[in-house]
């Protein structure tokens, strides 16, 4: 048989990874952790979920460890007593607040003992499967994946046996977006209800007595903002409609994406992509570029055009014939300056790009897309570069 041991916090990522191993064919057993969390209702609904599952004829070997002896002395935002859990974007500075001290340290040396005992008892190889992701990286230094290589490293040295045990990650390089699709298959495989599911689920940071949200933590933002880029209604009770939380929770990430790029762009890379202003024709710095190479979105690196793409137009900026089948370049009508056009913008951030007009090469369709050298980051191919 194939075995696992997850931890199960009850949130949205557990809860999908759990779904993610049944579909897989895991025997699973999953641990929650009570650690003193303020969000300790996550545990109530770890086994609402497990009770959800085995109604509909899928076992789970569930386990509530009580760890509140032993953070009783931990300093952090997130743990009862401490302060209050930072509003705002799920980003650095804000989330580090609710670290909690060598908290995933705690968790996996349990779920390896565990991961021990079952490997014992059953005269199998066991993973300890771990829902961390790319979203987690930054901010928790015990989601990063060399700490779990150095983890997987001491405990094979500290332990008999442990050839049996291996770690594994599978939301290691996706995002909440990524992680709610792939409950979407697993859903769909095992005859559940999606809503049903995810209703079993929290994952705020800081709820209310009856277990909601007002949406507005990190953990909040970024998982309404998950569910909004898979077109789902989130079927968690929030304290107020999901039409109030979405726009606050985008109102929130527009902010924050604002202020990223106006830090990490030039001053017309900014007014070009977010204020959808136009450089000086002959001015931009790809106009004339010549170079074989790919062209990126300035402000995300969606590949938008190949330098196979590109031809001599003389208007002054760079101009392409075909966009890349990855850019997905969206095309918006543009009435402004007393003129008819149709503006291109980029399909991953919207950023505005320039405009697409019908004076290009008919050999690839007739079309030229006039693009903002400020617009792109150019990458030259080695062969260029060397």
């Amino acid at each position: 048989m194939k075995a696992a041991v997850m931890a199960l916090s009850g949130g949205m990522d557990s809860s999908s990874l759990l779904l993610r191993l049944i579909r897989d064919g895991y025997e699973v057993t999953a641990l929650s952790f009570n650690y003193g969390q303020k969000h300790a209702v996550e545990l109530e609904r770890a086994g609402q979920l497990v009770n959800y599952l085995a109604q509909h004829g899928h076992s789970v070997r569930h386990h509530v460890a009580d760890l509140r002896s032993a953070t009783a002395l931990f300093e952090s935002n997130l743990l009862s007593g401490g302060n209050d859990v930072p509003r705002g974007h799920y980003e650095e500075e804000n989330m580090k607040a609710t670290v909690v001290p060598n908290r995933n340290a705690m968790f996996s040396s349990l779920l390896y003992g565990t991961a021990l005992s079952v490997a014992e008892a059953n005269g199998t190889n066991v993973e300890v499967v771990l829902g961390v992701h790319s979203g987690d990286h930054a901010i928790y230094p015990d989601c990063r994946p060399e700490f779990y290589r150095a983890l997987e490293h001491a405990f094979a040295l500290g332990n008999w046996d442990s050839e049996r045990i291996s770690f594994t990650l599978p939301y290691l390089h996706t995002d909440k977006t990524g992680i709610l699709k792939d409950a979407e298959v697993s859903i769909d495989n095992l005859g559940l209800d999606f809503d049903e599911v995810f209703s079993r689920t929290i994952t705020s940071y800081q709820p209310d007595g009856d277990g909601r949200s007002d949406g507005s933590t990190g953990s909040d933002v970024e998982r309404i903002l998950a569910f909004h880029a898979v077109g789902r209604v989130d079927p968690l009770e929030y304290i107020h409609p999901w039409e109030v939380v979405l726009e606050a929770a985008l109102e929130t990430e527009r902010q924050h994406l604002d202020q990223h790029y106006r830090e990490n762009l030039t001053e017309l890379q900014y007014y070009v992509t977010r204020q959808a202003g136009t450089e000086r024709a002959f001015t931009g710095e790809y106009w004339n570029e010549k170079r074989k190479g790919t062209y990126r979105c300035v402000c995300c690196s969606t590949l938008l055009f190949k330098s196979t793409m590109k031809f001599d137009s003389g208007c002054g900026w760079p101009s392409f014939h075909t966009e890349h089948e990855e850019a997905n370049i969206v095309r918006i009508e543009d009435r402004s300056h007393g003129m008819n056009r149709t503006e291109v913008r980029c399909s991953t951030c919207d950023a505005h790009l320039g405009h697409v007009f019908n004076d290009g090469p008919r050999a690839y369709g007739g079309e030229r897309y006039c693009i903002n050298s400020a617009s792109m980051l150019f990458e030259p191919d080695e062969e260029d570069e060397a």
